[in-house]
């Protein structure tokens, strides 16, 4: 099984890679390839620090919020691909499930609920409504 892991270094995602541990849904049957989405900077802001800064700015972002979501996968035996993209996150990580053919996209979510999810949105929601492979979502 390909499982999809879409992380943003918050507590959720911390949440969300206990449930596996616990639940036991590591296997080394299956493929893993974890997944961030980064916001874009400003326009302004990429004019004024320039292509090499900006790119060493998101290099920087995917590694801080990878690096401990790696780790705790190799303490639990378990690999996974790792990548990032800069766009909206719901977008991306649903174009990511369908692109690379996944089988199930595993996230964590703030469980807001449907009042705050209509003001300010969720990445969770805009996952669920458009991804069309299956979502695992942890709260």
């Amino acid at each position: 099984m390909k499982i999809l892991l879409a992380v943003d270094g918050s507590p959720y995602t911390k949440k969300m890679l206990a449930y596996l541990a616990a639940h036991e849904l590591f296997s080394k049957k299956n493929e893993y390839s974890a997944f961030t989405a980064q916001a874009v900077l400003p326009s302004q802001a990429r004019a004024a620090l320039g292509k090499e800064l900006v790119a060493k700015y998101y290099e920087d972002q995917g590694m801080a919020v990878m690096s401990p979501v790696v780790k705790f996968l190799a303490r639990h035996g378990v690999t996974a691909h790792c990548s990032y993209k800069t766009g909206k996150a719901g977008e991306l990580i649903a174009a990511k499930a369908e692109a690379g053919k996944f089988d199930l996209v595993v996230m964590g979510s703030h469980g807001h609920g449907a009042l705050m999810n209509l003001v300010v949105g969720s990445v969770a929601t805009e996952v669920l409504a458009s991804c069309k492979v299956p979502v695992l979502i942890v709260r």
